[in-house]
């Protein structure tokens, strides 16, 4: 395994291109474009201020630059580094902004929800979508690029807009069963649409793209609800994280749950492997010492290593009480991710905030708890292989497969602390992300 040099950025903006050529990182106001193999600077580009949020065109050939507080988004080519195009919102403000599938059209969300503008690269037309809902997560796409939902808010109502992207005209308009609306997502198959309510409503309603309702899934009545939604990359199976530290899984035929995934704090069952990560001392070789050290020596020294040791069951893992108190407890399952295989479902319990839960969806048991030092971040399922990616804040790669779990330390001086990652579309390397600088991870194929 080996790693580039660190390389400055700002705000975790650090993105590959889809075609996985390219890889656009930012620096304040400036947009660096690099080689995504020998990250060489393929092109430089300065905005009006400093970038908020970037984001590659599906075709890779062109990238949005948005700045908020200015309400200005700057679009630039790779193929004509001389053309350039601004959208500046004025007075309405901006948002929210991303590129529709075809990588021709914009769309921009003004201040206070007031309304959706979609801009045209090729007709420089515009159109507009009225009053859609500030919600966490409130317009998506179909995987195919044919439809967008949109979650809207009327007459203290919840409704949700059905598009067509190549014309933008309404397809389908239709009032939801929810209080509160909170998010929509399409399975990736494009036939079904999830829409979920607040955390003060357990509710999920499943719509057809017709605006039918399939199905309404309701698992308690009273306490707080839905946290977190997951499609399979098959679209069979529907899982939601809840409030309760539970994960339910729906099926694509009936909609009805097959099977409830819990999070004990404490791992009973022998066909569980528990992954649990120990430091070490590193081992210096005394006569070698030599004084004053040499800067490589002294880094050895001082740092401190990890690794896995599999522990015997059962296994008491480290529960945090959540403060009742207090919004936004640190409580149920915020995290979900299906591998691309369908194969396995990897979980964070909020009150377990250092275990990865991996589960075997072939036979909807436990397989796998990896139990970190420090708090999860982030983790990222390879989108080849059954193969994931966790950082927890710290200078450590974690990695598991079936084949088993490796702990990879970035090497280098001062501290670099991952907070977040990204995987090559090729699964050969990946993107490491710290608050002010970040590396490229090469990948050797025999690795775990």
């Amino acid at each position: 395994m080996n790693f580039s040099e660190l390389f400055k950025l700002s705000g975790l903006l650090g993105r590959f291109s889809p075609d996985g050529k390219c890889l656009a990182s930012c620096v304040q106001h400036r947009l660096v474009v690099r080689d995504a193999s020998s990250l060489h600077i393929r092109q430089l580009y300065t905005c009006l201020d400093q970038i908020q949020h970037i984001e590659w065109s599906s075709d890779s050939l062109f990238i949005l630059c948005a700045m908020y507080k200015r309400g200005i988004v700057q679009v630039w080519s790779l193929e004509q580094p001389d053309w350039h195009c601004k959208i500046d919102e004025g007075s309405a403000g901006l948002v929210a902004s991303c590129w529709s599938p075809d990588g021709r059209h914009i769309l921009n969300t003004t201040e206070f929800h007031l309304r959706i503008t979609v801009w045209s690269l090729c007709t420089k037309s515009v159109s507009y979508i009225k009053y859609p809902k500030a919600c966490q997560q409130g317009v998506a796409f179909t995987k195919d690029g044919r439809y967008v939902a949109v979650a809207e808010r009327r007459d203290c109502k919840d409704f949700i807009s059905i598009f067509v992207c190549s014309n933008w005209q309404l397809l389908r308009h239709f009032e939801t069963e929810t209080q509160d609306l909170f998010g929509i997502e399409w399975a990736p198959n494009g036939c079904v649409l999830a829409a979920w309510d607040t955390c003060l409503e357990y509710k999920v309603l499943l719509y057809s793209l017709d605006g039918r309702l399939l199905s309404s899934y309701r698992a308690y009545e009273w306490p707080l609800g839905v946290k977190s939604i997951a499609w399979s990359p098959s679209s069979q199976f529907l899982a939601i994280g809840s409030f309760d530290e539970k994960v339910r899984i729906l099926n694509h035929v009936t909609w009805k749950i097959i099977t409830e995934l819990d999070h004990p704090a404490t791992i009973s069952s022998e066909k569980t492997i528990v992954y649990k990560e120990v430091e070490k001392s590193p081992t210096v070789d005394t006569e070698r010492l030599s004084f004053p050290p040499t800067r490589a020596l002294a880094s050895s020294l001082f740092s401190t290593q990890s690794k896995y040791d599999i522990s015997q069951v059962p296994v008491s893992l480290q529960y945090v009480k959540p403060v009742a108190d207090r919004a936004n407890p640190k409580v149920g399952v915020g995290m979900l991710a299906f591998s691309a295989d369908n194969c396995f479902l990897a979980t964070k319990n909020d009150n377990i905030p250092n275990a990865v839960w991996i589960w075997d969806i072939r036979k909807l048991k436990l397989s796998v708890v990896l139990e970190q030092l420090c708090t999860i971040q982030y983790f990222q399922w390879d989108p080849c292989q059954p193969r994931l990616a966790v950082c927890t804040g710290t200078s450590r790669v974690y990695l598991w497969s079936p084949a088993g779990c490796i702990v990879v330390q970035v090497p280098g001086e001062g501290d670099f602390q991952i907070m977040s990652l990204s995987w090559h579309s090729s699964g050969d390397s990946m993107l490491l992300l710290n608050k002010d600088h970040f590396c490229v991870c090469y990948l050797e194929t025999e690795e775990v």
